[in-house]
């Protein structure tokens, strides 16, 4: 997309521009000094450092593997400060605030149930904490002058048994602020059709799911999620770029595969930091989402563990048009992406498009052709 402003939006543009967040976990976004202050709460003594500043580097340098295996061994740390009621509040309010604060008018924030139950609470009362927290902190963000929609995604850890349970958890809860549904985990060795019967159970039911697809392991992995399982959408799913070939003369042909995904306009979850750190892509200039934003994928943009890849929305989109000298409406282009893709009703996904994404950005763009304005009035009083 050619922008009408020609220019790169500014760091302080792009944090104010509205932004949509499909792809990001509860237990990967906490701030550090709420890890350690929970910590001493619970009396959990196994934190790698207890200073705010270096246990924020700590989870950085642990994150920044190359493995994904490696890269998921850093949340035994924040799960087990997540296992009170008020830990799950507290913690789901924060994110709801930092997002807002970022920029965000809609997120889908994804957890496993099944990791917050070592304190005694039930399914239920983790659902129903985290619910509360996100409410909190939605009304926390307008009473600062922000605003943002949150969402939850019920996980399913992809190496337990109890995917069912958890889809049968989410469609309970799906009038009460769960939106659908996910699995997560180690691809590699825990394919998504072990799940199923959870997947079938969800499409009978008229629920929404997503799949942890195409990050590791590949189109195999891409390919059981969408035709064996059904998926709405692929969490990161970024080999896609495995079935496209570019020719020396930049001629570009689709596999079947990618062709299907494009032409369904089935949405890839992309998380560009995250994807660096887990070896899914060399760096930001060779990230597959420059190619699928030319090819017009359905793509958008993610931050996936804000904590672990030591970013925010608003940083992802600075790498991005650093790499790619995107624009503001390159950054429009992708919002609409994930806010047509969300997991809530199409008219309310369309009012968020038309009465606040859009004039969101409108604004921002009046802003560069005003300025433009007074600097070629100044010019010509100059010259005069």
């Amino acid at each position: 997309m050619t922008s009408q402003t020609g220019q790169s939006p500014t760091t302080d543009q792009i944090s104010r521009a509205p932004k949509v967040l499909l792809h990001d976990h509860l237990d990967g976004g906490l701030r550090p000094g709420t890890i350690i202050e929970l910590a001493r709460a619970v009396g959990y003594e196994s934190l790698p450092e207890t200073e705010t500043d270096k246990l924020g580097i700590w989870f950085r340098e642990a994150a920044d593997s190359g493995s994904l295996e490696r890269y998921l061994e850093t949340f035994a740390h924040t799960c087990a400060v997540m296992q009170t009621r008020e830990a799950l509040v507290r913690v789901a309010a924060e994110c709801a605030e930092d997002l807002a604060e970022d920029g965000v008018v809609y997120a889908e924030i994804r957890y496993a149930p099944e990791q917050h139950l070592d304190g005694g609470l039930s399914l239920e009362e983790v659902v129903e904490a985290v619910n509360e927290g996100f409410r909190k902190g939605e009304r926390i963000a307008r009473e600062n002058g922000r605003r943002i929609r949150v969402g939850a995604l019920l996980t399913a850890m992809r190496h337990a048994a109890r995917a069912l349970e958890i889809a049968e958890l989410a469609n309970r809860y799906r009038d009460s602020g769960v939106v659908g549904f996910d699995i997560a985990g180690a691809e590699a060795g825990y394919p998504p059709t072990r799940h199923l019967d959870a997947f079938e159970y969800l499409k009978r039911e008229n629920n929404h799911f997503t799949i942890h697809a195409g990050e590791a392991f590949g189109l195999p992995s891409i390919w059981q999620a969408l035709q064996w399982c059904g998926a709405d959408r692929l969490g990161h799913g970024v080999r896609i770029i495995d079935d496209i070939e570019v020719a020396d003369d930049g001629t570009v042909k689709l596999g079947r595969l990618a062709a299907y995904v494009r032409d369904k306009r089935i949405p890839l979850e992309l998380c560009p930091t995250s994807n660096l750190q887990t070896g899914a892509a060399a760096s930001y200039a060779e990230h597959p989402i420059g190619l699928l934003r030319k090819l017009h994928f359905r793509a958008t943009v993610n931050t996936d563990n804000r904590l672990m890849s030591g970013t925010t929305m608003s940083r992802e989109f600075e790498s991005l048009i650093d790499a790619f000298d995107y624009t503001l409406d390159d950054m429009q282009w992708f919002t609409v992406n994930a806010m047509k893709s969300a997991f809530i009703p199409f008219d309310e996904r369309l009012a968020m498009i038309n009465d606040v994404i859009k004039p969101g950005y409108a604004e921002l763009k009046a802003e560069w052709l005003f300025r433009q304005t007074a600097v070629t009035s100044g010019s010509r009083g100059s010259t005069s």
